[in-house]
């Protein structure tokens, strides 16, 4: 499967995502964010997520139910229902007090975040000691949770229980002290500068704008809108692009490496599931296994 070159022009673009969107909606068999992945000795699914929701979502559609029943083993990035694991990641997010988040980012930046608080209504003594990704970060599932889609409803989080519930085997692909370490990563002027822009999206309205993207794309099944909107971020907030680099597909090559040992060494079927960009264009995890030869239909 390849999915279009998204360097196109933008109005070609704009055609191409009309023509997708009414596509899907007037499929007799609607797409979802789920693909078969078959070897020749195994198969596995690839289910995109998204990290907050609605309750009316739930249970999934039944194409991904029955490939999570069909499966033996979940496979998530990190398991955020483990908060002993999750615990050991503070230093990672937050300063040691006294320390604190305006010592680290320029005044007017700060000013600007406080502003989005008073918006939000979430108190500043509350976020004070983050470091400025988590912070902004934060402030940024603030305006998910404006628009309805709560973190609690999460796809993630409801595969977990389900999966726990059904006594499957739960394995990350990442793990949390892995996606710790990725954001200690960060240097400062990486952190003022995804502060910085993140800001401009949430004063911009294109936060908004994203969030309702994303969500249409993942209710479509349609990887082509998902990687399109996130060019159209990257092309409007300055710092997005080299982050999406380092938190989405600099990933990429381990995580192959997990999938095919999956397909090839293991007799169990695989469930796996990770954020919805990570499956989506040329250097998403759905093409990549294609171009290694195996077989990959969208379910």
């Amino acid at each position: 499967m390849r999915f279009p070159a998204v360097s196109i022009a933008r109005a070609l673009a704009a055609a191409a995502l009309a023509a997708s969107t009414a596509a899907a909606q007037s499929s007799p068999e609607p797409r979802h964010f789920l693909w078969e992945v078959t070897s020749m000795t195994n198969r596995a699914y690839l289910f995109g997520t998204i990290h907050a929701g609605k309750k009316e979502w739930f249970p999934l559609a039944p194409a991904v139910e029955k490939a999570l029943a069909d499966s033996q083993v979940l496979v998530v990035e990190a398991d955020v229902t483990d908060l002993e694991a999750m615990s050991k990641t503070t230093g990672s997010m937050s300063y040691t007090p006294p320390d604190e988040l305006s010592k680290h980012v320029f005044p007017g930046d700060y000013e600007r975040f406080r502003r989005q608080l008073d918006r939000l209504g979430v108190p500043e003594e509350r976020v004070k000691h983050l470091k400025p990704f988590a912070a902004v970060s934060l402030v940024m599932f603030g305006e998910w949770v404006r628009l309805g889609y709560l973190p609690q409803y999460g796809i993630d989080g409801y595969l977990l229980q389900k999966a726990k519930a059904m006594k499957k085997r739960v394995v990350e692909i990442e793990g949390v002290e892995a996606q710790a370490k990725l954001m200690d990563s960060l240097t400062g002027d990486e952190h003022r500068r995804v502060f910085a822009g993140t800001l401009d999206a949430l004063e911009s309205g294109l936060t908004g704008d994203q969030v309702e993207g994303m969500v249409k794309a993942w209710q479509l099944g349609d990887a082509f809108l998902m990687l399109e909107l996130a060019r159209r971020y990257n092309e409007k907030v300055v710092g997005a692009a080299e982050l999406e680099e380092k938190f989405i597909w600099s990933r990429h090559k381990d995580m192959l490496a997990k999938i095919e040992g999956y397909l090839n060494k293991s007799k169990d079927r695989h469930f796996i599931a990770v954020g919805s960009l990570h499956l989506s264009g040329k250097q998403g995890l759905v093409e990549m296994l294609g171009e290694r030869g195996y077989l990959v239909r969208q379910k």
